[in-house]
C-alpha cells in the first residue's frame, strides 16, 4: 500500500541564475529554508515552478536537483505533465528512476481530449511507471481538460500505482466524491489557498500552497491547527493567509521570488514571458507583509550553500 502525503507540500519557484539557467545552489537553499520551516513534501516543475517555460530537459535536471536537496526528508512530487504521451512517459519514468516519492500529471493540454483519451494517457504513463506512485492533477482552467469523478474511479480501478490527486480546479465537490476511492485510502490534496482551510476542514490529507513558499511558517501553522481540532485558530490563520495571497497578487510568481529574496533566500526572476515586478511593487508588497505581524526575518545562508 501506497503511503499517504499529509501535510503542507510546497510547489517550489523555480531558481534561475542571472543567465537564465537552474541554480542548483539557491534549489538547495530554498529547499533546506522550507523544510526547516516545517513543511510536509515539495512539488517542483509545476505551474508555480514555470514548467511549462522549461525544456525537458530543463525539467529532469530541476527534478533531480531538488530531490538531492530533499535527501530523504520529506517526500518529493515531480510534475511530469506534457501534452504528449511520450514525453509524460519519459518524464515520469525519470522521475521514478532518481528516486522521487512520485509524480503528479496534469492532463495533456492545449488539445482537447475525450474522456477515452485521457484515460489512454493516464493508463500509459502508469503502466510505463509500474510501483511508481502516479496524483492525478486537475487544473482545467490551463490544460482545457477536466477530470471527471467517472474517469478518475475507472483509472483507480485500473491502475493500482495511482495514488491520489491535487485539484486546482476551485471547486471541491470532485476531490470529496473521490476520497473514498480505493477503502478511503486515496490521497486527497487541494491546490487554491484560498480552499485551504475548506479542504482541510473537509478531511482531505493535504494542500499545495503556493503561497508557502514565502510564508510556509504561516501555512504550516494553520495545518497544524486543524489537526488539533482548534478551529478557531485555523480560521484567524486562514484571514491571514488570504491577505497575504491578495498582497502577493494571488500567485504572482514574480513577487513570490522577490520576497523569497527580501527573506533571505534569492532565486532569481522569472522567465520571459512572464514580467518581473517593479521595485516599485516589491517595495510596497514587502512592507505591507512586514506589517502582517508574520515571521519574515531574513535568513541567514550556511556558508556551505552560498558559497
Amino acid at each position: 500500500m501506497i503511503k499517504k502525503i499529509r501535510g503542507v507540500i510546497v510547489p517550489l519557484v523555480t531558481p534561475f541564475d542571472e543567465k537564465g539557467a537552474i541554480d542548483n545552489t539557491a534549489t538547495q537553499n530554498l529547499v533546506d529554508f522550507l523544510i526547516e520551516r516545517g513543511v510536509h513534501g515539495l512539488f517542483p516543475g509545476g505551474t508555480t515552478g514555470e514548467g511549462p517555460l522549461l525544456t525537458t530537459q530543463e525539467r529532469r535536471a530541476l527534478a533531480e536537483a531538488v530531490v538531492q536537496a530533499a535527501a530523504g526528508r520529506v517526500p518529493v512530487i515531480i510534475h511530469t505533465g506534457a501534452p504528449s504521451t511520450a514525453q509524460a512517459v519519459e518524464l515520469t519514468c525519470h522521475a521514478q528512476a532518481i528516486g522521487a516519492f512520485g509524480a503528479a500529471l496534469v492532463p495533456p493540454y492545449y488539445y482537447q481530449h475525450s474522456d477515452e483519451a485521457l484515460f489512454r494517457h493516464f493508463a500509459e504513463v502508469a503502466s510505463q511507471a509500474s510501483g511508481f506512485p502516479i496524483y492525478l492533477y486537475d487544473n482545467p482552467s490551463v490544460t482545457g481538460n477536466h477530470l471527471r469523478v467517472e474517469l478518475i474511479a475507472r483509472l483507480v480501478e485500473h491502475c493500482p500505482n495511482i495514488a491520489g490527486m491535487k485539484d486546482s480546479s476551485g471547486a471541491l465537490d470532485t476531490l470529496f466524491a473521490c476520497a473514498t476511492l480505493r477503502n478511503g485510502q486515496f490521497n486527497t490534496a487541494t491546490g487554491p489557498d484560498q480552499l485551504i482551510l475548506a479542504g482541510l476542514a473537509m478531511g482531505f490529507d493535504a494542500c499545495v500552497s503556493g503561497d508557502a513558499n514565502v510564508v510556509p511558517e504561516l501555512v504550516v501553522s494553520l495545518f497544524r491547527a486543524v489537526q488539533s481540532d482548534d478551529m478557531g485558530t485555523a480560521r484567524q490563520l486562514h484571514r491571514k493567509l488570504e491577505q497575504a495571497r491578495l498582497l502577493l497578487g494571488d500567485s504572482n510568481l514574480a513577487l513570490f521570488k522577490a520576497m523569497l529574496a527580501r527573506r533571505g533566500i534569492p532565486v532569481g526572476t522569472v522567465r520571459p514571458p512572464l514580467l518581473p515586478a517593479s521595485e516599485e511593487k516589491i517595495a510596497e508588497c514587502w512592507q505591507l507583509l512586514c506589517q502582517m505581524d508574520l515571521p519574515l526575518v531574513p535568513v541567514e545562508l550556511t556558508a556551505r550553500h552560498s558559497a
